[in-house]
C-alpha cells in the first residue's frame, strides 16, 4: 500500500462503523493541542489587523473576476469524477441501481454541466444546496455535513453567478463582483470550508481515534513523525494530525493572513497528491479551488481587508474599504506643477 498523508479521509479507505469515543477528546493533552490551535489563530488574527495582513501581488490580484470561473469548475469536475466513481458526493455516498440513486446522480450530472456551462449558475448553485437536505434521507445527516465544503462553493456561487467565461456572461446577465458581494462569496465560502475541516478532523480522527488506528494499521507509514524516527506513536499522531486539521479550519474562518493559510494548509494538501489516487484528488477539488479563490484575493490590501471581516454587513464592507482607501498613497497635487509655479 502507498503512504497516506495526514490529511487522508479515514472514511473515504476505511469503512469500519467503530463508533464514536469522545474520551479521547477530553483529554487533557487533546484539549491542550486543541487550545494551542485556537489561541494560534487568535494571535495571528491580532497581528493581521494591526501589523502585517499580507504581500499585495497586482498580477494576481487582478484575476479576481475570474473566481467565480475558477470555483465552478473545480466543483463540476469534482461531482463528475465521484459519479464516475459511483459516488453522490463522497465515496461513502454509494450510488446503486434504484430509483432514489438515479434521481441524484442524474441531478448531480445536470447540475455539472450546466456549472461548466456557466447558465444560469445562481439557481444552479440554489438546487446543489437544496439537493443536500434531500440527500440525508438517503445517506444520513453525518455524511452531508462532512461535505459542507461544497455548500459553501456553491453558496459563493449564489453571491457571485457565473462571472467570467460563461453562458450568463455572454447573455449578459452576469453579476458585477461589487465590494459587499465579494465580502458575502468570500465569507460563507471561508467558513463552509472551515467547518469542513474541522467536522472531518473530529469525525475522523479526535472523536474516533478506534476508526483511526484501523486506518493507520492498513496504512502503516502514514504516520510520517514515526518514519522519521521521533517515536510519536499512532494516538499521539492521530491527536497531532486531528489538531492540526482543526488549526487549517480556524485559519480559514479567520480570514486573516490568507497567503499565508494557504501555504500552510496548502503544502499538506498537495503533497498527498503524489501519493493520493484519483478518489482523494477528486474529492479535494472543492477545497483546492477554495484554496485558489482565497490566494487570489489575498494578494490585494483591499479584498484581504474583505476577506477578514468577521461578518460581511454593508457598514463592516463601508469601513473596510475606507481603510484601503485610506492606506493607498496618493500622489501629491503638486508633482506635476512646473518649477516655480502653482498646480
Amino acid at each position: 500500500m502507498v503512504p497516506r498523508m495526514p490529511l487522508a479521509h479515514e472514511t473515504w479507505f476505511v469503512f469500519d462503523d467503530v463508533g464514536a469515543d469522545w474520551g479521547f477528546v477530553f483529554q487533557t493533552a487533546t484539549i491542550g493541542l486543541l487550545l494551542a490551535a485556537l489561541l494560534v489563530t487568535l494571535a495571528v488574527r491580532v497581528v493581521a489587523a494591526r501589523w502585517w495582513s499580507g504581500v499585495d501581488v497586482p498580477a494576481v490580484a487582478q484575476l479576481a473576476e475570474w473566481t467565480p470561473f475558477i470555483l465552478r469548475m473545480h466543483l463540476g469536475v469534482s461531482l463528475v469524477g465521484m459519479l464516475s466513481l459511483g459516488a453522490f458526493l463522497a465515496p461513502p455516498m454509494e450510488l446503486h441501481w434504484d430509483v432514489p440513486s438515479l434521481l441524484l446522480g442524474a441531478a448531480v450530472l445536470f447540475i455539472a454541466i450546466l456549472l461548466f456551462a456557466g447558465w444560469r449558475t445562481r439557481t444552479v448553485a440554489w438546487v446543489l444546496i437544496l439537493l443536500g437536505p434531500v440527500a440525508v434521507l438517503q445517506f444520513g445527516l453525518l455524511e452531508i455535513v462532512q461535505r459542507i465544503d461544497l455548500l459553501g462553493c456553491a453558496a459563493f456561487l449564489v453571491c457571485t453567478g457565473a462571472g467570467r467565461w460563461s453562458v450568463d456572461h455572454e447573455r449578459g446577465d452576469a453579476r458585477v463582483l461589487e465590494p459587499l458581494t465579494i465580502a458575502q462569496a468570500a465569507w460563507v465560502l471561508r467558513v463552509a470550508v472551515g467547518v469542513c475541516l474541522i467536522v472531518v478532523a473530529f469525525n475522523e480522527k479526535l472523536a474516533q481515534p478506534d476508526l483511526a488506528l484501523k486506518f493507520l494499521a492498513e496504512y502503516s507509514h502514514f504516520n510520517v513523525f514515526r518514519e522519521l524516527g521521533l517515536g510519536v506513536s499512532d494516538l499521539q499522531f492521530i491527536r497531532i494530525a486531528g489538531a492540526t486539521e482543526v488549526f487549517f479550519g480556524l485559519m480559514l474562518i479567520s480570514g486573516a493572513m490568507p497567503q499565508v493559510g494557504v501555504v500552510a494548509i496548502g503544502i499538506p494538501f498537495n503533497l498527498t497528491l503524489f501519493f493520493f489516487g484519483d478518489v482523494e484528488l477528486l474529492g479535494h477539488l472543492p477545497i483546492y479551488g477554495t484554496m485558489v479563490v482565497i490566494l487570489i484575493l489575498g494578494c490585494s490590501d483591499r479584498t484581504r481587508r474583505l476577506l477578514s471581516l468577521a461578518w460581511p454587513s454593508r457598514r463592516a464592507v463601508e469601513r473596510a474599504e475606507a481603510g484601503a482607501r485610506a492606506r493607498t498613497p496618493r500622489r501629491p497635487v503638486y508633482a506635476d506643477a512646473p518649477e516655480g509655479g502653482t498646480a
